[in-house]
């Protein structure tokens, strides 16, 4: 009697337990969804000098780098952005979202760099390696260059800059453009179009004329007089679409520092410089 008893209780108690794990994933997976969305609309446009590295002073720079020794450089061009967005929209763009990045995560910024593919890349690519090599020797482990300009060659440049840095499993790298890991139906990028004016709606409002384009229709792919290609940004565009996109860019390059952080043995993980100041610093 006593063993049937057994018996059943354990059923009972392993249907039981069945059930309160459903009861849990049902309960929390929804609170984890609301989280998720409202960390994404809590972001604001504000853009923190405490995490721009030309606004920090050195014991801020040395304390973020020893909290997470991230540093991310934002890439772009003067381009054409049609008539209605600042000729800087790449870099204005992918440094923007770095900082987002790095207010949530950590990590500091660099200034945005302006140079491109374009350039003699036999000249310049040695150029940036000896960027990437010195932010290395500044003590910081991972390095991670963001392009708003959405062109594989400024990425393969990045990369290949990359390449001789991170060579000695010291420092972990990788060149991304600002969605490369949050593409989908609410993460896009486009040329002046509904993502990148959406984009600039949210973080620089005020240098976003929509006037300009006028009420006509717009010539298709990136062809004369308005040269944007995709979506017509005065119909799709819009703060809140830039908002939703900027924040999940920011969350998906955070991830991934942090992966490239852990990818690193464990002795490399940590800020590689005995401190900023002239003695052990100088210059990047």
């Amino acid at each position: 009697m006593i063993a049937l008893f057994k018996k059943r209780f354990v059923r009972w108690s392993a249907v039981a337990g069945l059930v309160i794990l459903l009861a849990a994933v049902t309960l929390t997976a929804p609170e984890a969804k609301q989280t998720a969305v409202e960390k994404s609309e809590n972001i604001t446009n504000e853009l923190p000098s405490s995490v721009q590295m030309q606004f920090m002073r050195p014991g801020q720079l040395e304390s973020a780098a020893r909290k997470f020794p991230v540093v991310y450089v934002p890439f772009g061009l003067i381009e054409w952005h049609g008539k209605h967005l600042p000729l800087g929209n790449d870099a204005l763009k992918a440094h923007a979202i770095l900082v987002k990045t790095a207010e949530q995560f950590g990590g500091v910024v660099y200034p945005p760099v302006y140079f491109h593919e374009g350039f003699d890349r036999k000249a310049f690519i040695p150029v940036l390696t000896d960027l990437f090599e010195r932010l290395k020797k500044t003590g910081f482990r991972v390095i991670i260059g963001v392009s708003g300009h959405n062109v594989q060659g400024q990425i393969d440049m990045i990369n290949q800059a990359l390449e001789p840095v991170v060579a000695d499993g010291t420092v972990a790298g990788v060149g991304l453009w600002e969605v490369t890991l949050s593409r989908g139906q609410e993460s896009g990028t486009d040329h002046a179009a509904k993502w990148e004016t959406s984009n600039m709606m949210f973080f620089y409002p005020d240098l976003v004329d929509m006037s300009e384009l006028g009420t006509g229709p717009l010539a298709p792919n990136m062809k004369p007089p308005d040269g944007i290609g995709g979506l017509d940004p005065r119909v799709h565009a819009s703060a809140e679409v830039g908002r939703r996109n900027v924040a999940l860019a920011a969350e998906a390059i955070g991830r991934k520092a942090k992966q490239l952080l852990e990818s690193l043995p464990k002795d490399q993980r940590t800020f590689g410089l005995q401190g900023i100041n002239p003695k052990h610093w100088w210059s990047i």
